[in-house]
């Protein structure tokens, strides 16, 4: 890139203090143009963290425009100024590390996304919050946005099943957790899911939950913070480009469905007010404060069996402080089965009529207030529900609730969850355990299921860890 002389080359606007300087690791664009008869001009623009009057800093948008003035001739000096424009996104941009084995990628430039819409999710502002906050966000970073706006349930689902995935860098949905969940399914449905697979997905938060944006924002290690400053942290994340390997859960049902999940499956309790507080949505996040409270009021205990299949313990893997669980009987005829078709076969768990294996683990308690299996960090945007888990640690955290606790001390579990503090309070009644599969036998159809939010008919229902069998767009 040909330098210019430092005095043919100046800001146009020459601000003070410390606004002056823009990190690269904040820029997300830069652009050249002409400006006036010979001169030209480049700009970039960043979105650095500024603090702000109430709460955590939030990114706010700063462009600085630089005007070249070295040669007589307009065109030589716009080619200076797209040669230091292109050279400033060349810097912006993150380098895709390896990490503990895993390859990180990085969105092309320019970037082709189609942003799948609910406009009903959460208070009903996705749509206008995506005009406002997004789409100017996109623009800056070279990423140009198709937006498809659901019409119905699964209307995600079928788009993505038909839909032809070469004209598309990165799918991205700005919903809750419920549409990636249709898009994941929509996905699996294909008969190239190996393939669609491989294309990265990216959340965007405009439902109520907002669970996964929130577990990446945290794996970027941002401060807790929700609303519009969640959608600038996780849009900055998109415009950066990174993208990694995460975890599917593959989820079967003695009806005989099957599921793939990224977040969670539930039973009892938290369930309970997932469900219950639909008829909330519009009060946003709030929705799952009244829905708690409620909940807690007329609190119901549920019978069933629990199973599950410990993950190996490694340093920094949480693990359960309770009573030791008793160990199944040894079963016969435990061969793994094959599989759906060409879909990946669950290799550690056996048909739900069987007994599980004899090296899993029996839960002795078979009255509980909750039970629910997670495999990202947060529940919802105000609770960090399992610290530890990662997009690929290749672990399932399963934390269960049994019967006799009191309404006061499971309050103090959900408050203390906020923080991340709920292990700490050692609780007789809170087990969490990191696992690599699971099963849940519910004693009659009582209760609320849920996966990902979605609800599910109460059945025995089991799940097993897949790791790495998509990607999703996220910080190093």
């Amino acid at each position: 890139m040909e330098r210019p002389h430092l005095d043919s080359i100046a800001p146009v606007l020459r601000p003070g203090g410390p606004d002056a300087a823009l990190r690269l690791a904040d820029c997300v664009g830069s652009a050249a143009f002409p400006s006036g008869p010979a001169a030209a001009c480049f700009s970039l623009v960043g979105y650095p963290f500024r603090k702000a009057r109430w709460g955590s800093p939030a990114r706010q948008r700063l462009q600085r425009t630089f005007r070249v003035s070295q040669h007589p001739n307009a065109e030589e000096n716009l080619r200076i100024a797209q040669a230091w424009s292109q050279r400033i996104r060349e810097l912006s941009l993150p380098a895709a590390p390896t990490r503990d084995g895993v390859s990180y990628g990085l969105l092309p430039r320019p970037c082709r996304a189609l942003v799948l819409l609910n406009p009903q999710s959460g208070a009903g502002r996705a749509l206008e919050d995506f005009q406002a906050v997004v789409q100017p966000m996109l623009a800056d970073a070279d990423i140009a946005a198709t937006v498809f706006v659901t019409e119905r349930p699964h209307h995600a689902q079928e788009k993505v099943r038909d839909e032809d995935l070469s004209q598309w860098d990165v799918l991205v949905v700005m919903s809750g957790d419920g549409l990636l969940h249709e898009v994941l399914n929509g996905l699996m449905e294909r008969p190239d899911w190996e393939e669609a697979l491989q294309t990265p997905l990216c959340i965007l938060p405009g439902g109520s939950g907002n669970a996964l944006a929130a577990s990446i924002n945290y794996y970027a290690g941002n401060d807790h913070v929700a609303k519009k400053k969640l959608l600038t942290n996780c849009t900055f994340i998109l415009c950066k480009g990174l993208h990694a390997p995460m975890d599917l859960v593959s989820l079967s049902t003695a009806s005989g469905k099957r599921f793939f999940s990224f977040l969670g499956f539930g039973w009892g309790f938290i369930a309970d007010v997932d469900i219950d507080s639909e008829k909330y949505r519009r009060l946003g996040n709030a929705r799952f404060t009244l829905g708690t409270l409620q909940c807690l009021v007329r609190l119901r205990v549920y019978q069933g069996r629990l199973s599950y299949l410990p993950a190996a313990t490694e340093p920094g893997t949480p693990r359960d402080r309770k009573a030791p669980a008793r160990r199944a009987a040894p079963t016969a005829g435990t061969e793994a089965p094959s599989g759906h078709g060409a879909l990946p076969a669950d290799t550690l768990l056996v048909p739900l009529g069987q007994p599980v294996p004899p090296h899993w683990v029996v839960v002795p308690e078979e009255e509980f207030v909750c039970v629910y299996a997670i495999y990202q960090s947060h529940l919802g945007t105000n609770l960090l529900m399992a610290p530890a888990a990662r997009l690929h640690d290749g672990c399932i955290h399963l934390f269960y609730v049994g019967a006799g606790i009191s309404r006061v001390a499971l309050l103090k579990i959900f408050l203390a969850m906020g923080r991340g503090t709920h292990l700490d309070l050692n609780c007789p009644h809170l087990h969490c355990v990191p696992v690599r599969a699971f099963r849940l036998e519910p004693r009659g159809s009582a209760g609320i299921m849920t996966v990902d939010g979605e609800a599910l008919a109460c059945e025995p229902v089991q799940g097993q860890i897949h790791g790495h069998m998509c990607r999703v767009v996220t910080a190093s």
